[in-house]
């Protein structure tokens, strides 16, 4: 199962940089390649509020992006939350400025992403460590516009 699983990450990287983007999805570039998530955006309070608790699996290549009104500090926790997740913590203009690895689930220990944060992408426990993923990394999506490190076409 796991050279299926890697062999079909790797794929991915292939990809062009300048893809066409879509709401539902986040393609996260870094030297390691790139891969691509399905995510249900969060951008307002009572849906940032409710994030992924509750939730008892979630695909490999699925996640949940926060998405703010302006920069701020950001900070999670893991109540009610069912399964780990990885949290990277994404500045205006699409880098990643924090990974937090492994929260574990039912924590209610704040996670503090730090300041000027204005997304924040969780996906499952684990996986930006598999994949490579680290502070430095850039986000693509369309609501990543100011000063776009990775900026959608057209």
């Amino acid at each position: 199962m796991k050279p299926f699983i890697y062999g079909a990450l790797l794929s991915l990287a292939a990809m062009p940089a300048l893809a066409a983007c879509s709401e539902d999805r986040v393609t996260v570039v870094g030297d390691w390649g790139r891969a691509n998530f399905a995510v249900q955006v969060a951008d307002d309070n009572e849906e940032r509020a409710q994030g992924l608790m509750f939730v008892e699996e979630m695909a490999m290549l699925e996640g949940m992006l926060f998405v703010y009104d302006a920069p701020r500090r950001a900070s999670f926790w893991m109540r009610n939350t069912l399964i780990p997740l990885d949290m990277l913590f994404v500045s205006a203009d699409g880098t990643i400025k924090k990974v937090h690895e492994n929260a574990i689930p039912l924590d209610e220990t704040g996670i503090d992403g730090g300041p000027d944060i204005t997304f924040v992408l969780e996906i499952n426990g684990g996986l930006s460590s598999r994949l490579g993923i680290a502070a430095g990394d850039v986000l693509q999506h369309p609501r990543i516009v100011e000063n776009a490190v990775l900026p959608c076409e057209g």
